[in-house]
């Protein structure tokens, strides 16, 4: 060997020697892995991995640690709950009107909607938005006997444990937070029938108007208080009351009846004997209008706020409709 050949040789020595020394210093793990995750790089060597091809937007500037992989694949969804006509003897019906709808016929009705969506499907508002509960260890102060203006113990803090439920599950809701019952109690209805008018005009999405009260029943210390038992814990009832007085009430009392008997699945015991008055209620003013009692007088907020949540998971139970006909199993 001359001598330019040992020199060359030389030469390639000590650069191989700098750049193994170099990647050395530096850490060859991570050079390593800065090129497995580079954008052009990574869809080579998810494929090499799982056989996937994937491919990345030149647009994406920053590619983060997990490599985005093709979506999972399509799931169907859940069952829509079914109602038949037996699910009737579910139903305990108070009447306090000269109507005797056919409670079967109804159950087996149709309900076709979807509440689900960007846009506000669901109305929740309250004709007597200061109603309040027994204090208990939450002292508020009240503008009148089991009335209060604050929001945290009125009925919007029921209002607002039902919206929250629902918009988790997709649910677009409206919350009217109106005192229409303040600074005086008459004429509550004429005002809450004007907002859900005006919501109804700007918002052609609503399907469902929701109506929270509270009941009352009692004297001033002896106030009536429902009692359920919801997952251990201790919860008021719920009751629907459900207007005659106009042309479309059997509609809604379709509704009321698929949610009651979708809540009595649920938890046996959580509702009392729907209510089905001469009134109206502004009942005529959507078909899909509800009026619900949350509790009574006589309960604390806590346990309202178990049953509300209640109200909330059977609602959105019905978010997609419901089948009817003959039960399987």
């Amino acid at each position: 060997m001359d001598q330019r050949q040992r020199t060359k040789r030389f030469g390639l020595c000590v650069i191989l020697f700098a750049l193994v020394f170099r990647l050395a210093v530096e850490g060859i793990p991570r050079k390593m892995l800065a090129w497995l995750i580079q954008l052009d790089t990574a869809p080579i060597h998810t494929y090499s991995e799982t056989g996937r091809n994937v491919r990345f937007s030149a647009s994406e500037a920053v590619f983060w640690d997990h490599v985005r992989e093709s979506p999972p694949p399509w799931l169907p969804e859940a069952q829509r709950p079914r109602f038949s006509a037996e699910d009737a003897e579910l139903v305990e019906v108070f009447y306090a009107c000269s109507k005797q709808p056919d409670l079967q016929q109804l159950l087996e009705s149709p309900l076709e909607w979807d509440l689900a969506g960007e846009t506000p499907t669901v109305l929740i508002l309250h004709t007597h938005t200061t109603e309040s509960y027994t204090p208990g260890e939450e002292p508020y102060i009240a503008s009148s006997a089991y009335r209060t203006l604050e929001e945290d113990h009125n009925m919007l803090r029921i209002g607002d444990a039902v919206a929250e439920i629902l918009e988790e599950k997709g649910i677009g809701v409206i919350h009217d937070r109106t005192l229409h019952d303040y600074p005086s109690y008459n004429g509550s209805y004429v005002h809450a029938r004007q907002a859900i008018s005006g919501y109804l005009a700007k918002n052609p999405s609503i399907q469902l108007v929701l109506d929270l009260h509270r009941d009352a029943s009692g004297t001033a210390s002896h106030q009536l208080r429902t009692e359920a038992v919801v997952d251990s814990s201790t919860s008021a009832q719920l009751m629907l009351v459900m207007g005659t007085n106009y042309d479309t009430w059997e509609e809604n009392l379709a509704l009321a009846l698929k949610l009651h008997v979708q809540l009595e699945r649920q938890f046996p015991g959580i509702m009392r004997p729907l209510s089905l008055r001469g009134q109206r209620f502004n009942q005529d003013l959507c078909r899909g209008a509800l009026l619900v009692e949350v509790g009574a007088a006589g309960n604390t907020r806590q346990e309202a706020l178990t049953a509300a949540r209640v109200l909330a998971e059977g609602i959105a139970e019905l978010a997609k409709g419901a089948d009817t006909g003959n039960r399987q199993g």
